[in-house]
């Protein structure tokens, strides 16, 4: 009898698990569309939805510090490259209180 009760919970336990497999992940929308990639004289900043002018928006170089801050943020942001050195660059977006909305990274080649 014990030995039918364990048959019958491996396979509700597989019926589970694979019911947990096949649920689709959809990917959440992102509010800015960042281009070129790779950049070398100019990056763009388009936001998709969700704006807010008062949004504040920073870049920070690979190692962790900061390269560009830019409060009270336009719908379109344009972002010169000149005193970037190549490299990975990441992007935040925060709200006025400074809660983390959106993050995305970036390349420069120069």
């Amino acid at each position: 009898m014990k030995k039918i009760v364990y048959i019958f919970c491996f396979f509700i336990g597989l019926t589970f698990t694979s019911f947990a497999q096949n649920k689709p992940v959809e990917p959440a929308a992102k509010l800015i569309k960042a281009y070129p990639i790779p950049a070398t004289t100019v990056m763009y900043f388009d936001f998709q939805s969700g704006y807010d002018k008062s949004y504040t928006f920073q870049v920070y170089s690979f190692i962790g510090k900061k390269v560009y801050e830019l409060s009270n943020t336009p719908p379109r942001i344009s972002l010169p490259l000149d005193d970037f050195f190549r490299g990975f660059y990441y992007y935040k977006l925060l709200d006025r209180k400074g809660k983390f909305i959106e993050s995305g990274r970036f390349i420069v080649v120069k």
